[in-house]
């Protein structure tokens, strides 16, 4: 399925700046997830660069059939098209086979049995070493980390600090079935994509460490970060398609796109067009207008 450049703002010739827009196909788009979409895009184009939207679907018990097409088909009713060819995970598992040997190869990986329940006893942060306690099951393999803190700054939240061997231990790069894991196929295509900045949701605030850490292994580019803040349900959580939270209404994108804004802490142009509304937005775009907090979505209603 091919994009071509929106015609509310046409991408420079020489975009200096490429970031992306990465739903996972498992319900329509929600607000929580527009929001998303709109900061990364806005972002983006705020410093005249590219937009893309890759539709991250590497694991089968969770995609539904067609919702990445209305995912595709929302994005479009507000105005986000990506700037080039759509890309599904599903597509690039050689990519992220060549990832996990290279890994393999430098012994950077061990097979791991460990299930849950033999990691209670460790508060769930696995003790860099398999305890498993059943071993004829197929492993999942896990990656080697260190104990020495790792730091990065975040565009919103600023400094950021972890030790990985203390606070998430030796982490699942590829499942006991065989599929890859997020954190594995997101560095990969990060990558292979040349994204230079990668906007989300605050919710993966905490998995930026560990995507570095993995770049770092396997001599990737580390790109920088802006994490946005969460939109909230009237019951104060995360809005997600797993719990069913209201899809964005496509045919009437006015009203969704002037409380994302909004949410964002950015304003509002005085105009009743899509497109010029976006492309004004992004002229305005303040970074710094954007709360570090979570807070609920405005226009939730609760019935």
């Amino acid at each position: 399925m091919s994009m071509v450049p929106p015609k509310n703002a046409e991408l420079p010739k020489q975009a200096s700046l490429r970031g992306r827009f990465a739903p996972s196909p498992t319900g329509d788009l929600h607000f929580g997830s527009l929001v998303t979409a709109l900061g990364s895009w806005l972002r983006a184009r705020s410093q005249g660069g590219a937009w893309i939207v890759r539709m991250e679907d590497i694991d089968p018990m969770r995609t539904i059939p067609g919702s990445g097409e209305r995912i595709v088909a929302a994005l479009n009713a507000f105005g986000l098209e990506s700037d080039e060819a759509i890309v599904w995970q599903s597509d690039r598992l050689d990519l992220y086979e060549s990832a996990f040997k290279a890994l393999k190869d430098r012994a950077a990986i061990y097979p791991c049995h460990c299930s849950r329940r033999d990691l209670v006893q460790f508060d769930g942060i696995h003790p860099s070493e398999c305890v498993g306690r059943r071993k004829t099951r197929t492993p999942a393999w896990r990656l080697c980390t260190h104990d020495h803190p790792l730091e990065f700054n975040d565009a919103v939240y600023g400094p950021i600090r972890q030790s990985l061997r203390g606070e998430v231990g030796d982490f699942v790069l590829r499942r006991a079935d065989g599929v890859f894991a997020y954190q594995l196929a997101v560095v990969v295509d990060d990558a292979e994509q040349h994204i230079d900045e990668v906007v989300r949701g605050a919710d993966l605030l905490d998995s930026t460490p560990r995507q570095i850490y993995l770049q770092t292994q396997l001599d990737l580019p580390i790109p920088n970060y802006l994490h946005l803040p969460l939109a909230l349900d009237a019951s104060g959580h995360k809005l997600s398609k797993q719990d069913r939270a209201r899809p964005v209404d496509p045919s009437d994108p006015m009203p969704a796109l002037h409380t994302a804004l909004t949410f964002l802490g950015q304003s509002i142009p005085p105009t009743n067009r899509v497109d010029t509304l976006l492309t004004e937005a992004s002229e305005r775009f303040d970074s710094e207008a954007i709360p570090r907090s979570a807070h609920k979505h405005a226009a939730m209603r609760k019935d």
